[in-house]
This record gives C-alpha cells, structure tokens and sequence, in this order.
C-alpha cells in the first residue's frame, strides 16, 4: 500500500474485496459529506468486516499435546484458506471483466442517431431525433429499438449517467453543450436563414450519435438502466429539468465548477503516487495541444471554405467571359475552365467538410473527453479529503477520550468509545473507497488510452486517403481541361 501521507489506525486486508458499485460514492459530491451525517449511519457497513474471530476463539478446547498441535491449531489454518479463497475470488472476478473490457466486448450495439425534425414555432420550438439502437446484446429488450427523442432528453440522460458513474471513477463521453445562439437561429429562421442553421443541426445530429456509441461502447454505462431506459422505452420521457442553458440551476453548476476549482487550489492532495502524477502531468499536456491543434483545423476549415467559395465566384465569371467571348476556340476553352473551376470548388468544399466532421469533431470530442478524465481525478481527490476527514476526527476523538480518562470524567467516556469505533469504521471504509476509485481510474484511463490511439489511427488514414481521392479527381479535371486550352489557335 502506497503512502498517502495519512497515519492509518487500523489497516484493510490487501485482499479484501472492495466492492466498486458501492453507491456510498453517491455522496461525494456534497461538500464536506462526512462533517455532515451523523459517524453512526455507516456503522452496518462495517458489521462484516471481521469473520476469522470467532473461528479463531474455538480453538481453546481442551486436550493432550498431540491434539493441540495436530487437531487444534491445523483446523483453523484451514478456515483461515477457505476464508482467505472466499475474499480473493470476487477480486478475480473483477480483473477478468476488466480484462474482458479492455480487450473489446463480445456484444455490439451500433446506435444511429438521423432525421433531425423542428417541432413547434417561435421560441418554444425544439428539435427531435430519430434513435435508431442495433445491437447483439441480449440484456436489451429487443436486437433492434427505434425511439423519438428531443435534444433535452440528451442532456438529462448524461447528466444521469456523470452523477451515478463519475463517483464511481467512471469516464462518461461528453454530450454537446446547448447553444442559446444557434437554436434561436434554428427556431426563428426562415428562408435563407433556416438554410444556414442546418449545418448547426447536422453538427449536433453527428455530436449526438457519438456520445451515444461512445457510451455504449463502455459495458459499464451499458448496462446503466438510465441508459436502456433512453434506447428502449418507446414513449417520451419524462422533461428533464435543469438542462436549460440560462436557467438557475445551469447558472448554480457553473458556480459550483468555480467553487470546486477554487477548493481544489486550497486543498490540493499531496500525490505520492508516481502514475497518477505523471498521467496527470500528461493530461494536462495533451489537453493543451489538442485545443491547440482544434483551433489550427478550424481555421484551415475555414480557410477552405473561402476558397471554395472564391472558386465558386471565379467559375461564374469565367462562364460569363466565355459567353461574350467571339473567338470560337478561345470561347470554348474558356467555358471549359469555368466547368472545371465549377468542379473544383465542389471538391473544395468537400474537403472542407471532411476537415471539419472528420479531423475537428474528433479533436473536439477528445477535449471534451479529457475534461471528464479530469473529473474523474477530481472525484479521487474528493474521496481521499474524505478518507483524510474521518482520519482527522478519529484523532480528535481519541484525544477526548485520554482527556477524559486522564480527569476522571467516565461519564461520557462510553459515547466517546462508540464514536471512536464509528470513526474507525468510516476510515476503513474512505480508504477502502479510496483504493476502489483509484483502482477504477487507472483501469479506465488505460482503456481511454487505448482507444484514443485506435481512434486517431482510424481518423487520419481516412483523412488521407480522403485527401489523396481529391487530389487525384483534381489532376484528372486539369488533364482534361490541358487539351482545350492547347487547342486555342
């Protein structure tokens, strides 16, 4: 066991089996939770720590020397095996599902997310979608689902899915942010303005579609019965609430984020362990350089749409020139190379789009991941302040009782006794807790690792080979046009 920096009264067996569903982690999000309930209430939690005592007292019968050595002592090694089997096969358990997570899983679900519809006029309009679910997994209803679902059925859905999951050391896929300023565009465009709000529809359709494979993708959001609900239940759900980008609860999140920042700023924890120092030294690298790089595409994006349009404008007046042209061959290759231009600007602005859905949305994807990696290590250190808490107030409390035995004042030594024991118990179970969401994270942060490299490897061979398919059309536009301009006399 690592140091952490903290005086452990009384240590946890290594192999003692830690239970990583414990919704105990719920609690963390409250600030400071064990300050605030009363030690007695995680007293049961604790009940069942100590099974090898009782075995160990029936060992004082009576006998010869012989059956000391031979009868007495040799019965409870073996319990103490059995004991020590029993507690290690659930934490076997666990590393071949985590295992059998990392290597990929046997099931697949393939979630399709289309048919973006405006529902509604004016400022109470909203958009739906169409959730198309296919999947080999038999622990959903059926092996194909379609459900209708509005965009505020999304964000409730991972506000769920970060309140039961990030406590856990889970790493929940981002959702895309609800924008004021494109869906008023959406909402009260008509005529040429609702045809440019369609690209911020289709951004968001595609945003959507990935958060949802994403999540489906990782077995422990899977079986999330939030999440099956989302796929399966073929009727509208309940309205979310708070998921309204200007309302007061969106305004109290933004708060807490700036209180949890500044918390964090006071009470850093004192990291003694290497690899969660250097994975968040080179989180904090990579997030640098992929916001970087974001905002380098963006700009070629840009730039090609400029250019696509400046094509677009050159095209025309070329076919314009062609038409008042006299001279016959001149004419013709002229009009000739308007066509051509005409062609490349629509290879342009195909490229612009790859740029953006393909390259950018994928370093915008992987921000937003690392800001849920983030929060995972955020909810760790939450955990080790409590584990650090209860460490605290077991000493103050021992403190009281040796002050209390050393004046002679016994009459409340029996509820301090039973305050020391609740406040030993909660330091079992926050270190407990705390080894169980560090054991989670590094497991989780592997498999982001892992499928981050799968995903850029994917991403940039089919960005070039997207890049080289244009490339060639455009030398085969230009050869064909060399003849035209070779036949002007």
């Amino acid at each position: 066991m690592k140091d952490y920096h903290l005086t452990i009264e009384k240590t946890v067996e290594a192999d003692q089996e830690v239970n990583l569903n414990d919704d105990a982690n719920d609690d963390l999000f409250s600030d400071p939770p064990l300050l605030e309930t009363s030690p007695a209430e995680d007293k049961p939690e604790a009940e069942d720590e100590d099974n090898s005592s009782p075995a160990a007292e029936e060992s004082g019968g009576g006998g010869g020397i012989l059956d000391d050595v031979e009868v007495q002592e040799e019965p409870p090694k073996k319990e103490e095996k059995k004991e020590e089997k029993k507690e290690e096969e659930p934490e076997k358990m666990d590393e071949e599902e985590e295992e059998e997570m990392e290597s990929g899983d046997t099931f697949d679900v393939d979630i399709t997310v289309s048919d973006p519809q405006k529902v509604g006029d004016g400022m109470g309009a909203y958009m739906k979608y169409t959730v198309v679910s296919k999947t080999s997994d038999p622990s959903f209803k059926s092996s194909e689902m379609t459900v209708s679902r509005r965009f505020s059925d999304f964000l409730g859905l991972h506000q769920k899915l970060v309140a039961f999951h990030t406590t856990k050391g889970h790493i929940v896929p981002p959702v895309p942010e609800k924008s004021v300023v494109g869906m008023t565009k959406v909402k009260m465009g008509k005529g040429q303005e609702e045809n440019n709000s369609l690209e911020f529809v289709e951004k968001r359709r595609a945003s959507l579609e990935r958060f949802l494979n994403r999540s489906a993708a990782h077995p422990k959001i899977r079986a999330n019965t939030d999440f099956k609900e989302f796929l399966e239940k073929d009727e509208p759900l309940p309205k979310a609430s708070n998921t309204a980008a200007l309302s007061g609860a969106g305004m109290m999140r933004a708060f807490n984020k700036v209180m949890d920042s500044a918390s964090k700023v006071v009470s850093k924890m004192d990291e003694s362990d290497q690899w969660f120092e250097e994975k968040t030294q080179h989180i904090d690298n990579l997030d640098q350089q992929l916001k970087k790089l974001h905002t380098s595409v963006e700009n070629m994006v840009n730039h090609r749409r400029e250019l696509s349009n400046a094509t677009a404008v050159f095209a025309k007046s070329c076919a314009m020139l062609g038409n008042a042209e006299e001279h016959t061959a001149l004419s013709r290759a002229i009009s000739q190379l308007a066509e051509t231009e005409e062609n490349i600007e629509q290879l342009q602005s195909s490229q612009a789009a790859t740029d953006f859905y393909v390259l950018s949305e994928l370093l915008k994807d992987y921000i937003g991941l690392i800001a849920a990696v983030r929060e995972a290590f955020r909810e760790r250190e939450k955990t080790f302040h409590n584990w650090q808490t209860a460490q605290t107030n077991l000493a103050k409390k021992r403190e009281q009782e040796a002050k209390l035995k050393s004046t002679g004042k016994t009459e409340k030594l029996p509820q301090v006794e039973q305050e020391i024991k609740d406040w030993q118990e909660r330091v079992e179970k926050g270190q407990r807790e705390f080894e169980a969401i560090s054991k989670t994270i590094r497991r989780e942060v592997n498999r982001f690792e892992t499928n981050r490299v799968q995903d850029f490897r994917s991403v940039i061979i089919k960005y070039l080979e997207s890049l080289m398919e244009k490339q060639q059309k455009l030398i085969q536009y230009w050869e064909a046009f060399l003849p035209e301009a070779k036949a002007i006399a």
